[in-house]
């Protein structure tokens, strides 16, 4: 569960095969690469997305001081149905960034080529109380198309949803005026490399929850967010920053971890939010033991057997269309069980509707184990 595990490996794999697909190679039989596609979504409203750049005039880039800090934001929202091709699941730069830092011979723009379920900027469906707002974290490297599989669900179930570059902190997070801003982070040394992500992402958020939900919000459709139901998910070290974001802002109301190291500690009784930790299947983290016992509100700690630290991104998908192997459990399946667990915490402590899911082991889910956190005989405390 180590957020630096970025996905380095796994991507790798991928590019190397699809390197070996596009240089005619004998993978899968096939020809060609296919096209690479997200699985629809299963809720019951169309998925609108558009882009903000944002500056924070009041504070420094943490890995570039001399810069004021910029964001980069994905919104994914219900929206009304309109006709329109598929929003981009990431730009050309971002993505031969990517590419690029793992070596290989590929086309620069590959990634551009991956295909979602939104349409850009069409309206936000109206509400009377407000849309519950979530904002997504990526892992560490990682920039926010690799969540976007969760990201288009929680839209068309009835959220906002505010997918987060941390620039520095990825390979690259490209800005309107081209710029691109590369992985100074993954460069950095020294023990307070990891604490200081988490610390910069907490203040992060905090400042693009001022931008969405103060008296002159930034987009037109935020009006439609219920400024009183706000939550946190997080991949990796995003998962990590969620913890410290329930700790630091009070307008943060409820967090998930997906396989995240706790790089900041959670003291004792700090954390009186409920907060949903989801690890993969490898040793147990020293720092999810430690900090247990911070979590003093409503708490799960589950496993999902079979899985590894990519499993709740996209990555397990878009492998697996490719001919790759996902492991013990298929790549579809991977984010479906992601979707499934993310929306019933989600549903439960933001909506106040309570989801038997998270009560204990479900037969439609054997690959989840709950560890710790429910009274059932299959807990462990």
């Amino acid at each position: 569960m180590v957020a630096l595990r970025s996905g380095g490996r796994t991507l790798l794999v991928l590019l190397t095969l699809l390197a070996t697909l596009l240089a005619g190679g004998p993978v899968a039989a096939q020809a060609s690469a296919p096209a690479l596609t997200l699985p629809a979504p299963t809720g019951r409203y169309p998925v609108g997305t558009t882009w903000l750049h944002l500056t924070d005039d009041a504070r420094p880039d943490p890995w570039r001081p001399e810069l004021r800090r910029e964001l980069m934001v994905s919104l994914w929202y219900p929206a009304v149905a309109s006709p329109g091709t598929p929003a981009p699941y990431t730009t050309a730069a971002v993505s031969a960034r990517i590419i690029a830092a793992e070596g290989l011979p590929l086309p620069p723009d590959l990634l551009t080529t991956v295909r979602t379920n939104a349409r850009r900027d069409v309206p936000v469906r109206p509400t009377a109380r407000g849309w519950p707002l979530v904002v997504l974290s990526p892992g560490f490297s990682l920039s926010r198309e690799s969540v976007t599989g969760l990201a288009e669900e929680l839209a068309s179930r009835g959220y906002v949803v505010a997918g987060v570059d941390h620039p520095h902190e990825a390979r690259g997070v490209e800005f309107p005026d081209g710029r691109v801003a590369d992985c100074l982070a993954c460069e950095a040394t020294g023990p307070d490399r990891m604490p200081r992500v988490v610390e910069g992402r907490a203040a992060d958020v905090s400042f693009l929850l001022d931008r969405l939900t103060g008296p002159r919000p930034v987009w037109r459709g935020a009006r439609f967010v219920d400024p009183a139901r706000i939550g946190m998910v997080g991949h990796s070290i995003g998962g990590a920053s969620a913890a410290q974001t329930l700790r630091t802002d009070p307008r943060v109301d409820a967090g998930v971890n997906l396989d995240g190291t706790h790089f900041v500690p959670v003291p004792a009784d700090s954390v009186a939010k409920p907060f949903l930790l989801v690890g993969s299947e490898r040793p147990t983290d020293a720092s999810w033991l430690r900090d247990w016992p911070g979590l003093a509100g409503w708490k799960r700690w589950l496993t999902v057997t079979g899985s590894g630290h990519l499993s709740f991104t996209d990555r397990p998908v878009l492998g697996a269309q490719l001919g790759m192997d996902p492991g013990a459990i298929p790549g579809d399946r991977q984010l479906l069980i992601t979707r499934a667990y993310v929306a019933a915490f989600l549903d439960t402590h933001l909506r106040g509707r309570p989801q038997p899911l998270l009560d204990g082991p479900a037969p439609a889910y054997p690959e989840v184990r709950f560890q710790h956190g429910t009274p059932t005989p299959a807990a462990a405390g």
